[in-house]
């Protein structure tokens, strides 16, 4: 909802106009009165400013996904095409088909027990695909960091030297 100035103006002033016949009524000096008034509509200026640029950020965020409605993923061949990670990708073009049918209608909502007969297989094996396909990105991203970062790796956030690597592993030079 766009935020109306007049509107709230209005509001302000005739809150205002009550206050000030209260402090008024109490005895308050007009200069005082005067002050508190002066303080206030700085601090109503400020809110303002405040909700009409929040308005005009809303407004363009608004405009902007109008402009770029995002993609709906309705097959594997379109899963596969939205996936900008290379090593994501390369690891999910070695996963079977059923696997990638399952993690698609994972994707789209629907929970184990729906996709089960929708792929075929019981609960009990939905769920162990994933955890197999979590296990093999897993293995995949600690071999990708292990490449980018041949000093060491992270691990549950400690650094550790990856045996590929060490003095004592393969791959060092040694053959």
């Amino acid at each position: 909802m766009a935020y109306n100035h007049g509107k709230a103006e209005r509001k302000w002033r005739i809150l205002k106009e009550a206050e000030e016949k209260i402090l008024r009524d109490c005895g308050v000096p007009k200069s005082t009165i005067e002050e508190i008034r002066i303080y206030d509509r700085a601090d109503f200026n400020s809110n303002r400013r405040f909700y009409r640029w929040t308005n005009d950020v809303a407004e363009y965020l608004e405009d902007m996904q109008d402009k770029q409605k995002p993609k709906e993923i309705a097959t594997i061949t379109d899963l596969l095409d939205e996936i900008e990670n290379e090593n994501l990708y390369r690891a999910l073009l070695t996963v079977n088909k059923r696997t990638l049918q399952i993690v698609l209608l994972k994707m789209q909502g629907y929970s184990p027990k729906e996709i089960a007969p929708i792929v075929d297989l019981s609960v009990g094996a939905i769920y162990a695909r994933l955890d197999h396909l979590r296990k093999k990105l897993r293995k995949n991203l600690i071999v990708s960091k292990a490449l980018l970062f041949p000093a060491g790796y992270w691990v549950r956030g400690k650094q550790t030297s990856h045996p590929f690597f060490s003095a004592g592993g393969k791959g060092n030079g040694d053959t």
